[in-house]
């Protein structure tokens, strides 16, 4: 009988709880693992796009990281469970749903009150009426083995050959299950060392991005650039690596390589107007294009720091929650946010959101454009910069309303007051000289249900700070509407309609203004044809490019396959 038990004892409190993990569909829907989250950048970036809800709330793990916190979960003796954990008691008693007349619990109560070794949950039940209870029996009757086994080596205490008996038919009941554990458990610690030795990291998560782009223009260059060339079809691609890091499970660290080979359309068409919203420089050379770090600093606050890819939509809402997204959201740079906002000097600096009551958040923040640079006319203070405040208002859950402010300077020789999306003349409207800027701005987006109707106004005033026209002033605007209907056709899908104005300069000191108006049109549909794949045909209409009747409409008809990995 004593070499009975012996055998039965060998089974570790760890070996029998992984098992539950495997036998019991029941118990495995109850265990919760602990997580941390992480959305797709889409305005807010990784934040609910107006409050400060996912302060708590950290990137989510993969099935191989779930698997290897619930195998190291499972390890300890009491079967922890995250929301509803087991205690030990100290009489079958205390377990309200198991019978007197049942022979669990006569069998049981004996050793649970000389030992103190039973296991129950907080709210004094067994549970014992749940599926596969002959598995979760087991797991308590380990826990009694296991507290005699240790009473036995330490001689502290002698079992009675009455416990013994109980011991050994329990044993003997029980055999198939703990044949089938021993089994299990074989194949279980194979899987696991292969898990720990291949896992990517226990603290960083790895999300990418991959996007394939079929692009044409048509009709004569916006300027006399390329002499009217004819546009080439070409075929491009973009690819993201996100590696998402949380040490304290309310804070991330994201460091993204990139890397693509979509040009930006203007030395085609001879117009910034065109650009898409997912071009680049980086020409297949993967780059470090962003690195910033966020932490809580309390319930309603939170902040930001960035030494590379930062700018305000990293954390401040953009109020365009359908096509804010370069990967699923609008085809073009100008419809994604506003441009006299969300495109100022920015690269590395540092911003704080704070939330002043549930339907009002504040966003600060200031960026520098060659912060990493010792050089003249760089560096944190004394190159480019942008000061950012904002706004914003979320009156009811389908109603977001933002106010926007940034007081931006540019050095003498890169002057680009509009994020290169408006035209030449506004870009740099006094030349190429040191050009300070005040920018105001409106945003608004309204959930109808099914339709969104987001969009902005923006106003910048700008004042040339040397050379031959120093104190000249000028005025830009710039404006967009969209429409966006979700779920069209399938689930995860959007039509949306955009309209708007690229920035336009409206009136200068001493110089020349865009002498007419083009207007930006633009019709996407986005369809998911798999879960981390979507296809997004859609065609941009540019009219009188440049703010120039003189030039001929251009069309660019683009087709982005995004893949989600």
């Amino acid at each position: 009988m004593s070499r009975l038990l012996w055998q039965g004892l060998r089974i570790s409190p760890g070996v029998i709880s992984a098992v539950l993990l495997l036998s019991s569909p029941a118990i495995a829907q109850e265990l919760a693992t602990e997580s941390f989250s992480n959305t797709q950048e889409t305005g807010r970036d990784s934040f609910s796009e107006s409050s400060l809800s996912s302060l708590n709330t950290a990137p989510s793990t993969d099935s191989t990281d779930n698997l290897l916190k619930q195998l190291d979960q499972y390890s300890q003796v009491n079967l922890s469970l995250q929301s509803d954990p087991l205690e030990l008691i100290n009489s079958v008693d205390e377990l309200s749903d198991v019978r007197p007349t049942d022979w669990a619990y006569s069998a049981l109560r004996g050793l649970a009150e000389r030992y103190g070794c039973l296991l129950g949950y907080q709210d004094g039940t067994y549970r014992g009426n749940r599926a596969m209870t002959r598995y979760e029996f087991a797991a308590g009757l380990d826990e009694c083995m296991n507290v005699m086994q240790r009473l036995i080596e330490d001689a502290t205490s002698e079992i009675g050959s009455g416990d013994l008996d109980v011991i050994a038919r329990l044993q003997e009941e029980f055999a198939a299950e703990l044949a089938t554990m021993r089994a299990r458990v074989d194949g279980l610690e194979v899987r696991t060392a292969e898990l720990e030795a291949n896992q990517f990291s226990t603290t960083t998560k790895l999300k990418g991005e991959a996007i394939f782009a079929l692009v044409d223009a048509f009709g004569e260059s916006g300027d006399t650039i390329n002499g009217g060339e004819d546009v080439e079809t070409a075929f491009g691609y973009r690819v993201r690596m996100n590696f998402d890091t949380s040490f304290t499970g309310k804070d991330r660290l994201r460091t993204r390589l990139q890397a693509l080979n979509v040009p930006p359309l203007d030395d085609a068409t001879g117009t910034r107007m065109t650009r898409l919203g997912f071009d680049g420089s980086e020409s297949s050379q993967f780059t470090l294009n962003r690195l910033d770090y966020r932490f809580p600093l309390s319930d309603k606050a939170r902040l930001n720091i960035g030494a590379q890819g930062f700018s305000p939509h990293r954390f401040a809402s953009v109020t365009n929650p359908l096509l804010a997204s370069s990967g699923s959201g609008a085809l073009s740079r100008f419809a994604r946010r506003n441009p006299l906002i969300f495109r100022t000097p920015s690269g590395g600096g540092i911003g704080l959101e704070y939330k002043l009551s549930d339907a009002l958040m504040l966003d600060l923040g200031y960026f520098a454009g060659d912060a990493e640079s010792p050089t003249p006319k760089n560096g944190l203070f004394n190159g480019a910069y942008s000061a950012f405040a904002q706004a914003t208002i979320t009156p009811t859950e389908n109603i977001e309303l933002s106010l926007s402010y940034v007081n931006s300077y540019h050095p003498g020789g890169g002057v680009n007051l509009t994020g290169s999306t408006g035209s030449s003349l506004a870009r740099r409207p006094f030349g190429n000289v040191a050009t300070s800027a005040n920018h105001f701005a409106v945003g608004a987006s309204v959930d109808l249900n099914p339709v969104v109707i987001s969009g902005w106004g923006g106003f910048l005033t700008a004042e040339a700070q040397d050379g031959p026209r120093q104190d000249d002033n000028a005025d830009i605007w710039t404006w967009m509407v969209n429409f966006g209907v979700p779920d069209v056709g399938k689930k995860g899908s959007v039509l949306a309609l955009v309209v708007g104005q690229p920035p336009k300069l409206t009136d200068v000191d001493g110089g020349d203004t865009d002498p007419d108006t083009s207007l930006h049109f633009e019709a996407l549909y986005r369809y998911p044809i798999a879960k981390k794949i979507a296809i997004t045909p859609g065609v941009i209409v540019i009219t009188n490019p440049e703010h120039n009747s003189d030039n001929e409409t251009i069309v660019v008809g683009t087709v982005r396959t995004t893949f989600k990995f």
